[in-house]
């Protein structure tokens, strides 16, 4: 018997005899719910999901702090890989065995099956580690993206970005060690943190500092050995945006796509008129939706980004891996301050 995702309607049609569990979000309230599975039409695809992250953005749109927000109740996940089951009759680009991501967000991914519209579902090749394949959409195309469209940057150049041990700033670490650039990477101290340093050296960062020593005198001794950076990516906002700012070469870029320290970017009026640098932002879902007719980007990415992890160049960020059951711990682990491990659920 097969089993997939619908909604909580319990009177819609297109419901067959086969139940889930499912990961749901209603207001403020997840809990699991067993539904039927949907009618497979003839532009569907029917899929079962394998591993799914638990992400900062998922939890803001629980939170109703993000840009995109689904109508509720709704199934939580923006990321993740599944396998597909069985094609449409007009399906033409999949069939069973693929190995397929959400397209754009706001699918629920959160999920033991589902089925999609084949136009909602990304093939990815099936010889990469399913952690990798789970988390590639957001994070890697995300890093991948800011250190493309900004600044360009050649072997040697130099990158510096604050939350440098989150999911994106892994990928930076490893996508610009790949391309020959050098990174200076601030996290904020933290009790573990030679554990941090290491773990962050060892996929290729250049440079691991706390935010307390980008206000102090010894960053010169950094630009000794390498150039100043031309790019500054910002997940963090406040103090910690303004302390980067100082590191920037002039007519830098700054690109900020996140705000974890909830406060404002503030950059002093001098920065602007005596080293005339660019303040920027990036949110991927915004360039999936500009380059909807233009499959070449994101195919050339999606390709480049799976050759660096079958290279060994690009792997999965620090993961959990728990059980779909076991959702509120991981969503509590994901919440807490310091969090080193992205929550991955397994179905």
């Amino acid at each position: 018997m097969w089993t997939s995702l619908s909604s909580l309607n319990e009177g819609a049609e297109d419901i067959s005899q086969a139940c889930i569990n499912a990961l749901f979000l209603c207001v403020s309230l997840f809990r699991l719910k067993d539904l039927e599975v949907a009618e497979l039409r003839d532009s569907d695809v029917h899929v079962k999901m394998l591993a799914a992250p638990i992400n900062p953005a998922d939890i803001n749109m629980i939170q109703g702090t993000y840009a995109i927000l689904s109508p509720l109740p709704a199934v939580g996940g923006n990321e993740g890989v599944g396998e597909v089951l069985e094609v449409g009759r007009r399906v033409t680009a999949l069939k069973p065995g693929d190995w397929v991501i959400p397209a754009a967000a706001g699918v629920g991914t959160w999920r033991t099956q589902g089925v999609f519209p084949e136009e909602m579902l990304l093939k990815v090749p099936s010889d990469i580690p399913v952690l990798c394949a789970a988390t590639l959409s957001v994070n890697p195309c995300t890093a991948y993206r800011m250190l493309a469209d900004f600044e360009t940057l050649a072997p040697g150049d130099s990158v510096i970005q604050n939350a440098a041990n989150s999911g994106v700033g892994q990928a930076v670490i490893q996508i610009a060690k790949a391309s020959g650039i050098k990174t200076i990477n601030v996290v904020r101290d933290r009790p573990d943190l030679p554990k941090l340093v290491e773990r962050l050296m060892a996929l290729g960062a250049d440079h691991v500092i706390t935010e307390e020593m980008l206000r102090k005198p010894e960053m010169k001794d950094i630009f000794k050995s390498i150039p100043k950076p031309r790019l500054a990516l910002n997940c963090v906002g406040g103090k910690s945006t303004t302390e980067m700012l100082r590191h920037l070469q002039p007519k830098g870029t700054m690109v900020t796509y996140g705000g974890m320290a909830k406060q404002p970017v503030m950059v002093p009026v001098s920065t602007f008129i005596f080293r005339d640098v660019r303040l920027r932002g990036f949110w991927m879902t915004q360039w999936k939706k500009d380059h909807a007719q233009d499959q070449e980007s994101l195919t050339s990415m999606m390709d480049a980004l799976c050759q660096l992890i079958r290279r060994g160049q690009l792997t999965a960020p620090a993961c959990t891996e728990v059980p779909l059951q076991d959702y509120k711990a991981a969503l509590e682990a994901t919440m807490k301050p310091f969090a080193s491990s992205k929550q991955i659920l397994l179905f």
